[in-house]
């Protein structure tokens, strides 16, 4: 409910204004307690001093197991607390194992308190110490990386690379978790965004574009997977039999022209990704706007190449066309979040009402 209020001026030259009895009442506002002001542009943020501490959160595990227990120690840990007590009148062995992989899986994290019916996990990071523009720089850095190793992988038969590709896409969800975790902590309260040097907005911005970086690198998973699937390796997960592992290595997998053909068409996608990225990044907004321009329209480019790489497939057996074809379709899809990054960068350097 919107309430309003007259500025009066008291002493002469002091601006005074009232504050909601509601509003104070249920956040132990009353005569003699500080709060702070937070100016943004042309609002100004009100908030009561708060002490100094850890936020603690306290969370019922009950009976979840396996992924499910996995998301809601990351939901608390993304919604910024720094003590986490998972309970249950008796904690299992496996849901122990699960919050320790957890636990090893998110930045910062430790276990410190572990009883028959409580495991408390502590960050051991400083929230205000952590640079957002840091951590999507790293993300962008992997997952760049990983896209055009997963090609690589693919074009040269090298299973080893494929594998490593699989790996770091863990570093790539860690580093989202810890955007994730400070663009809600500014959410919260603008004291974060003080803290860190950046407006809610930017880190809204960083955030938006953490996701698109994020689905990039699970894309050059997929292409790893695939390439594990199409070269018969052991580790790849069963296709049931309907591609079956080439006899003469890759190059019984892939028509020369094909490879040569999707490699340009990787180079064109990651210098889409880059180019948006440099036009996130981009301080000035002409120069911002001319990257995230350049960026958008070679998009388009990239689609178009796609289509007829899709055509050269035409002339492989189906099982094996059908795989190629998902390898196109996820280099593609890069380009395509490369552009929804340059609109991001768009909407970042436009002036602002």
């Amino acid at each position: 409910m919107v309430e309003t209020r007259k500025v009066q001026v008291t002493g002469g030259s002091t601006y005074t204004v009232s504050i909601p009895k509601e509003w104070a009442t249920d956040n132990g506002v009353s005569a003699g307690t500080e709060v702070e002001f937070y100016p943004e542009g042309d609002s100004l943020f009100l908030t009561p001093v708060s002490e100094e501490g850890r936020t603690e959160g306290t969370l019922d595990i009950g009976e979840l197991e396996g992924d499910q227990l996995t998301r809601a120690v990351m939901t608390m840990y993304v919604s910024g607390f720094d003590i986490i007590a998972l309970e249950s009148p008796r904690i299992t062995n496996d849901q122990r194992r699960t919050i320790r992989d957890s636990v090893q899986s998110l930045v910062g994290l430790e276990v410190l308190e572990e009883t028959r019916d409580r495991v408390v996990i502590r960050d051991l990071l400083d929230s205000s110490e952590l640079s957002i523009h840091n951590a999507v720089t790293r993300m962008r850095l992997i997952a760049v990386s990983m896209l055009e190793d997963a090609v690589d992988a693919l074009t040269t038969g090298d299973e080893d690379m494929a594998m490593d590709v699989i790996q770091r896409d863990d570093d790539v969800d860690r580093l989202y978790m810890v955007v994730s975790r400070i663009f809600r902590s500014t959410l919260r309260t603008p004291k974060a965004a003080e803290d860190i040097g950046l407006s809610r907005e930017v880190c809204f911005d960083y955030h938006s574009s953490a996701r698109q970086l994020e689905r990039v690198a699970d894309h050059a998973t997929k292409i790893a997977h695939l390439t594990l699937e199409l070269l018969g390796s052991e580790a790849a997960d069963a296709v049931g039999g309907e591609v079956p592992a080439p006899e003469n290595g890759v190059d019984e997998v892939l028509p020369a022209e094909f490879k040569e053909a999707l490699q340009t068409l990787d180079e064109d996608a990651r210098e889409v990704v880059d180019r948006a990225m440099e036009a996130l990044f981009a301080d000035d907004s002409v120069e911002a706007t001319e990257l995230a321009n350049e960026a958008r329209g070679a998009v388009l480019g990239v689609d178009q190449r796609a289509r007829e790489i899709d055509e050269l497939l035409r002339e492989l057996d189906p099982a094996r066309a059908q795989l190629l074809g998902l390898i196109v379709d996820s280099v593609s899809r890069s380009a395509d979040y490369g552009g929804n990054i340059a609109e991001t960068a768009l909407q970042k350097a436009a002036p602002t009402p």
